[in-house]
């Protein structure tokens, strides 16, 4: 069942007003998420550079094989858990986390779950 406009709206109008008190820096990035029907995805962004330091999704190869969708909660566990294996190569164990207007419910929660479980702190 796909979103309205209205809905899509709205979560983008949530996004923005999260994200004027929500900022990364190098020291500790902002994780943000987003999430598609069919894939979820997360990325570690140092907002003062405006660069995005690691990402992680269901569509990266090292995952593909070891799901079957893209759109469940144990995709969003996998992913969580690669973007906090690929904060800690890069040094890093603290970040601010940044919902992306969904929800913190189902595969956001469960993705944030799952790096607080790898070592991250937020």
């Amino acid at each position: 069942m796909g979103k309205t406009a209205e809905e899509k709206l709205a979560r983008l109008r949530r996004h923005r007003r999260v994200r004027k008190h929500v900022s990364g820096t190098s020291e500790r990035p902002r994780l943000s998420v987003f999430r598609s029907t069919n894939h979820i995805y997360a990325q570690l962004i140092d907002d003062t550079k405006g660069v995005t330091i690691a990402s992680a999704s269901t569509l990266d190869p090292e995952l593909k094989s070891q799901i079957s969708t893209g759109g469940n909660i144990e995709a969003a566990k996998k992913v969580g858990e690669l973007i906090a294996k690929r904060a800690s190569e890069k040094k890093i164990e603290q970040v601010i986390f940044d919902r992306g207007g969904f929800l913190y419910h189902g595969r956001v929660k469960a993705l944030a779950d799952a790096a607080r479980g790898a070592g991250l702190k937020f």
